[in-house]
């Protein structure tokens, strides 16, 4: 796939000065018509050590309105970013929409050096691969567009380029500190980088190869390449925003013959001396345990959904008593900000996710787009459907990353339900917490419960199982949660 000798194209430097004030002015001026669209490219600069790599992400920068680049420079991780899982650094770096981010350094680089190094074998090579096509794949559904270049050294243009470098010291900074070491092992970074090549040029995120001996036309070939998949995307994203977006059918699925929220049983309660004995057992071991968290190199994240008023904020705050406050945060999810529309809808997640020895927990979650925009019309059907994929890609990563995850989905009768909300109703310090749209979310109850046996189904993974609370009677929810988190730390940290 990558030629071993130079295949010789070059571009003569009176050619270059010519086309060059037109493909500059033409980059700029799609540019501009990106930042007013939904779109948010996402470049990814990769190649031999001593191709250009850095030159052409200055390029770009001297081409462009630098305003509109976002530039992430990527090598090891850092210690904030070794404590979450892999992608958490490349989620929190993604551009918002309407900006260009240029990855120099991605997802790419540290599965490459590890497999040309021979630190993971073929296997894991392929399922890091794997995970890349999954991530790319999103983002290009997302409007995301990720257009990729791999500037390409022979054996024998790589040594003579790197010598060069390296003799002036006015140029020696621009290749890095590893590439003498790399290069000995020239032949394994080939194969690595032809693998990384044939797996992952994809139909929404192809590699585009270019030589790169020749500055001229390097510079030249990405930048007209570039030129054209901007355009293209433009012209899609205008083309899409002036037939306006169409209309989403809200219709509620149909419950299904077997329902396992309706064979839970219901009637289970505590007393009051019982509620309280299991609870302040409970929440001492829960305060231990999550102390240990960080010896252990483990977070915990709990997230909370339900029918409103089920009890969430309740029982999340007999979780939070029995912790240090310095080691929880509570994420309350509304409608997305101006900020968060900006990204991919789990890029709020995403960046929130608890380091080492720390807990987050959040009152509804990621799961409100086969929820609530599934229901009300907020997704599309292409949206809300490939998001199971996602979501179970996005918590497998959680627990690869060392995360102790737990779902909950407190569950309550339609009648406890009505009463709850007319006690909020007649409450004043409960006024609060009851508004029209839960009257109107009311009336779509068994779609919503179709749904939430949709999601349970299709997200309960061995890696992060949902876990159902009987939830008409607070006590034994509160208890349930609080014993649920408290035997689950248990087990993992004694792992």
């Amino acid at each position: 796939m990558l030629e071993t000798a130079e295949v010789g194209n070059k571009l003569d430097k009176e050619t270059y000065k010519k086309d060059a004030p037109e493909v500059r002015t033409a980059l700029l001026s799609v540019q501009q018509r990106i930042a007013t669209t939904d779109l948010a490219p996402v470049i990814v600069i990769a190649g031999a050590e001593g191709a250009g790599k850095s030159e052409t992400v200055a390029l770009l920068h001297e081409w462009m309105d630098a305003r509109g680049l976002e530039t992430n420079v990527l090598w090891e991780p850092n210690d904030e970013e070794r404590e979450r899982p892999e992608y958490w650094r490349f989620w929190r770096m993604l551009p918002a929409r309407g900006k260009i981010g240029i990855f120099f350094g991605s997802w790419y680089t540290q599965p490459v050096v590890q497999y040309a190094l021979g630190k993971i074998d073929g296997a894991e090579f392929e399922r890091c691969m794997g995970r890349v096509r999954g991530f790319e794949r999103m983002l290009a559904a997302e409007g995301f567009p990720v257009l990729k270049y791999y500037l390409h050294l022979s054996k024998k243009a790589e040594r003579k380029q790197l010598k060069t470098l390296f003799a002036d010291p006015a140029t020696r900074w621009r290749v890095h500190e590893n590439a003498k070491k790399f290069f000995k092992r020239y032949d394994d970074f080939r194969h690595a980088a032809e693998e990384q090549l044939r797996l992952t040029s994809m139909d929404f995120a192809p590699w585009t190869v270019v030589e790169a001996v020749d500055d001229e036309y390097r510079n030249m070939t990405v930048a007209k390449s570039l030129l054209r998949s901007l355009e293209v995307a433009a012209d899609d994203a205008e083309a899409r925003a002036k037939a306006g977006r169409p209309k989403i059918s809200s219709a509620s699925p149909r419950p299904k013959r077997r329902n396992v929220l309706r064979t839970l049983k219901m009637d289970r309660t505590l007393s009051g001396k019982q509620y309280d004995k299991r609870l302040v057992t409970a929440q001492a071991d829960l305060g231990r345990l999550t102390r240990d968290l960080a010896a252990a190199g483990r977070s915990l994240l709990a997230l909370f959904e339900g029918p409103d008023a089920a009890g969430k904020g309740g029982a999340i705050r007999r979780l939070t008593a029995a912790m240090s406050p310095y080691l929880y945060r509570v994420i309350g999810i509304a409608a997305p900000t101006d900020e968060e529309r900006a990204h991919p809808y789990l890029w709020r997640f995403w960046r929130h996710l608890p380091r080492r020895g720390r807990v987050t927990i959040y009152d509804r979650s990621w799961y409100g787009r086969v929820l609530v925009e599934r229901l009300e019309g907020f997704a599309k059907a292409e949206e809300w459907q490939r998001a199971y994929t996602e979501i179970n890609d996005f918590e497998e990563q959680m627990a690869e990353g060392g995360i102790i995850l737990m779902k909950f989905w407190i569950a309550i009768t339609a009648e406890e339900q009505l009463q709850r909300f007319k006690e909020r109703q007649h409450t004043p310090f409960k006024q609060y917490k009851i508004t029209e749209e839960d009257w109107r979310n009311r009336k779509k109850w068994d779609g919503y419960e179709a749904a939430a046996c949709d999601m349970i189904e299709r997200t309960s993974t061995s890696a992060a199982p949902w876990t159902l609370v009987e939830g008409n009677n607070k006590r034994w929810a509160r208890v349930k949660v609080a014993e649920s988190v408290r035997d689950r730390l248990a087990a993992e940290l004694a792992s």
